[in-house]
């Protein structure tokens, strides 16, 4: 990346109004810095940049204000948003992205000042910044302390209050610890192949002739973690249905199913039909999918999909989840899949405002919906049949007490520890799981630089 990329004014113009936008309306970080990335046209490198400095800033908003609330008068409270948000990008520049001089970012947060606002706000925004790098070795993160371990722990790695409270009740401080740090690393890009058009193999020598390195997932049989690489979603080889972009985590979850060829599957939640595909794929197009979710425009997703990864084994339907029972005759079905709406605390890297905009009211509301999805999606998975569960989250309540309480209502049922061999080893060797594996893991982000998520395999006796 060339210096004069690197300090590109109108890429932080972009990150500044994304930001902007993002506290203003509550919009989503990645629909809004998409839609702002293609307005722009910016440099390969610039985007990248932008990126950086958004999902980086929102995601360490806590920390940055608690420095800038030392070097504001009268505190960040007062300012106007756009210059809220401008000092904010620019100490997570200072802090956090070494690569980038403190002297140019003050100088480009100095002139987009001085465009957006008068001579009072730039002279303000340049005083508060050379203030923070004269006083940087006070500010390193890991030395910032609270009045409490608690409140430290929200300081130093930028969660409110009450989730660090909730991992440090549910895992322990060393744990939680683990939690809070892991979940602010940018997540690594993966790749699931689809088998059903290519061999592992063959698409990364495919990818390497465009300079995209990938290796196998050392996590996920399908797999592939790119370490570096361009716009995989407009690459040539993704539209032809050699790949889709999916965590590893998420990968697990088709592994777990072991749906065979010829069998009749339920995707309960499928959107945006990921884990519906990978399914399909593993069915080598034998048997049918049906993928079902709430939304008319996130079944017309998973349709597209399937058309992209030439997978013809698909019925989708938009329907409440909550009503299957009455579409479908009981115990209709070999497997069922309930990838349930959860509060996404494992997907917090990819989705950092989930840290502001989540409650710990929205964990124990969500978990009376899955409850119900549960009883409901039950009914349908034939005796001797599996019925797999599964969340982005961490929150004990929607995962292992949401598991217990099925099982008390649902004698009949019973956790299946009979993985596959192979995935077994695997869950061992990142630490998931040890020997008193009962047929559910939990997979938490520091284990294998993946999202969270939680996965149970039962099976109907």
């Amino acid at each position: 990346m060339s210096h004069k990329e690197v300090t590109s004014s109108s890429a932080r113009q972009v990150a500044l109004q994304v930001l902007v936008k993002i506290e203003e309306a509550g919009a989503f970080s990645n629909i809004q810095l998409n839609k702002s990335l293609q307005e722009a046209s910016l440099t390969r490198a610039d985007a990248g940049l932008v990126t950086e400095i958004v999902y980086g800033t929102i995601s360490r908003k806590l920390t940055i204000d608690h420095i800038l609330n030392q070097c504001v008068a009268k505190g960040v409270k007062k300012l106007q948003l756009w210059v809220h948000q401008l000092l904010r990008l620019s100490v997570y520049q200072i802090i956090w992205l070494d690569r980038i001089p403190a002297h140019a970012v003050v100088n480009e947060a100095v002139k987009i000042a001085k465009k957006k606002g008068h001579q009072g706000i730039s002279g303000m925004v340049n005083g508060v910044l050379r203030n923070i790098i004269r006083q940087q070795e006070s500010f390193i993160p890991d030395k910032l302390e609270g009045k409490n371990e608690v409140e430290t722990l929200s300081i130093r790695y930028s969660f409110p209050v009450w989730l660090v409270k909730h991992f440090v009740s549910e895992y322990g401080s060393e744990l939680a610890e683990q939690i809070l740090h892991s979940s602010n690393i940018p997540p690594h890009s993966s790749i699931r192949v689809n088998t059903t058009k290519v061999q592992q193999a063959v698409l990364i020598d495919k990818l390497s002739e465009q300079q995209i390195i990938a290796k196998p997932s050392l996590l996920a049989a399908d797999g592939l973690v790119v370490e570096q690489g361009g716009h995989l979603a407009a690459n040539e080889l993704f539209n032809q249905g050699y790949y889709s972009i999916q965590d590893e985590s998420s990968m697990l979850v088709a592994e777990v199913l072991a749906a065979k060829p010829n069998m009749r599957v339920l995707d309960a939640c499928a959107a945006p039909g990921g884990k519906a595909m990978h399914i399909a794929e593993r069915m080598h197009g034998k048997g049918t999918i049906y993928a079902n979710d709430l939304y008319e425009h996130k079944a017309l997703l998973i349709k597209q999909q399937a058309e992209r990864l030439g997978l013809f084994n698909i019925e989708v339907s938009a329907s409440d989840a909550a009503l299957l029972d009455r579409a479908y005759e009981p115990e209709s079905f070999d497997a069922v899949l309930l990838d349930a709406p959860c509060s996404g605390l494992g997907v917090i890297k990819r989705k950092p405002e989930i840290k502001w905009t989540k409650q710990q009211q929205d964990i124990e509301e969500i978990a009376k919906i899955q409850t119900n999805l549960l009883d409901v999606v039950s009914r349908l998975v034939k005796t001797g049949g599996s019925l797999v569960y599964s969340t982005c989250t961490l929150a004990k309540q929607e995962n292992e007490l949401q598991l217990e309480r099925f099982l008390a209502a649902h004698p009949q049922f019973q956790l299946d520890p009979n993985w596959d061999d192979s995935l077994l080893d695997r869950l061992r060797h990142a630490g998931v799981i040890n020997e008193s594996f009962k047929g559910y893991i939990q997979l938490l982000p520091h284990q294998a630089n993946s999202d969270g998520f939680f996965i149970a395999r039962l099976i109907k006796r």
